[in-house]
């Protein structure tokens, strides 16, 4: 009996499960539809067109255009210093003095000798009017006449002598005060008052540099010599002075020179440019980035220089068709500067590029525009993970 209803219970199993295998397929879910994709947010921006200064690009060093070591001319004391540390004077302003005493007591004594060879000159002019007087007379002889006109050159001669020793003490009397040469910004103060300075101190009272107008030395590759001189050819070239990070714009001036050799070393051509250097932004020893202006593009393209991105095959950005798609196409970049990208080929005017956003993009990637402040949000987040090693 038991096995009977063993027997039983199997066949159901049987039974069942073969119903199942035959229902199942009825039951069967249906293949779910592809999902639709999901557009990238990025940030876009037209390529625009407009005049687009050509830069060559060097390192340079701020050199002063005038620097003076201020050194005494005289001996002695120095009771007054009359600068303060980095402080700007002008050509003539009094710097120092020295002790005057003694070059006023030798100019008192020059003096003092010219007064008593006058009176004596004074005195010999009058009795050679007298003996001339008594030679047409025949009361004096031709000799005494001339003896005293000699003793009359000889004190002319000796007057003339002290002018000279007078002005000679004059000038060491003035070197008792020291005054700038040039226009310009002091340094550190080399001695201090008190002491005794001469001319051949080493080091002098103080440095003063001229900072305005400033020079900068600069240099390029030689193979831009040709181009540079068919420029200057027709007319003075700008050069803008920069940081030297590049970020902040210092000053703005002119070529003045480019050197008469090239530097075989190192390939290169030195060259110089002057700067009006109003704010002093320009410092002696300063190294700098320096962009000489070759020439101007008119109506030339530019897109940010974020737009750029470099492949196997060269540069090329993300350019959004009309249905919001993306493809990639070939540049050529002439330069980038100021942060926009100067397009020689590959982009035209009004066409859009993707600027953010990049790194989730493909050939053919549904995208969407981000505007305002939401573009401001994602180039920032954009910004912090190109930090994160």
């Amino acid at each position: 009996m038991r096995r009977k209803i063993l027997i039983a219970t199997g066949l159901f199993f049987v039974v069942l499960a073969a119903g199942a295998a035959i229902l199942a397929p009825r039951f069967a879910r249906r293949p779910a539809a592809p999902a639709a994709p999901v557009p990238v947010p990025v940030v876009a921006a037209a390529v625009d067109r407009h005049d687009v200064p050509i830069y060559l690009r060097g390192v340079g060093t701020v050199i002063a255009y005038n620097t003076v070591q201020i050194h005494s001319q005289i001996t002695g004391q120095l009771i007054r210093i009359a600068f303060i540390e980095g402080q700007s004077v002008k050509a003539g302003d009094l710097l120092a003095e020295i002790d005057p005493s003694p070059y006023i007591a030798q100019l008192d004594q020059m003096i003092a000798t010219r007064e008593r060879d006058q009176a004596q000159l004074t005195n010999a002019l009058a009795n050679l009017t007298r003996y001339d007087q008594l030679q047409s007379k025949g009361w004096a002889t031709a000799q005494l006449a001339e003896t005293q006109k000699a003793q009359v050159e000889q004190l002319q001669n000796a007057v003339k002598a002290d002018e000279a020793l007078i002005a000679a003490a004059k000038v060491q009397l003035g070197y008792t005060k020291l005054t700038s040469p040039i226009s310009g910004v002091t340094g550190v103060r080399l001695i201090d008052i008190g002491n005794v300075i001469h001319p051949n101190d080493p080091t002098g009272l103080v440095v003063v540099t001229q900072l305005q107008p400033i020079s900068v030395l600069f240099t390029l590759p030689e193979t831009y010599l040709p181009k540079i001189q068919e420029q200057m050819a027709k007319g003075r070239l700008m050069v803008i002075a920069y940081s030297q990070d590049g970020r902040i714009k210092l000053d703005q001036g002119t070529l003045g020179l480019v050197d008469n050799e090239i530097i075989q070393s190192t390939g290169t051509i030195r060259l110089k440019a002057e700067f009006p250097n109003p704010a002093n932004r320009l410092w002696p020893g300063e190294l700098i980035s320096v962009r000489l202006v070759l020439e101007t593009r008119p109506n030339g393209l530019t897109v940010p220089a974020s737009a750029v991105q470099q492949g196997p095959l060269g540069a090329y950005a993300y350019v959004i068709d009309p249905g919001n798609t993306v493809a990639t196409r070939p540049i050529q970049v002439a330069q980038i500067a100021g942060g926009q990208a100067l397009i020689d080929s590959g982009l035209k005017a009004g066409e859009q590029v993707v600027v953010d956003g990049q790194y989730k993009l493909q050939p053919g990637s549904l995208v969407t525009v981000l505007h305002g402040t939401a573009a401001q949000e994602a180039a920032a987040q954009s910004a912090e993970q190109a930090q994160i090693p």
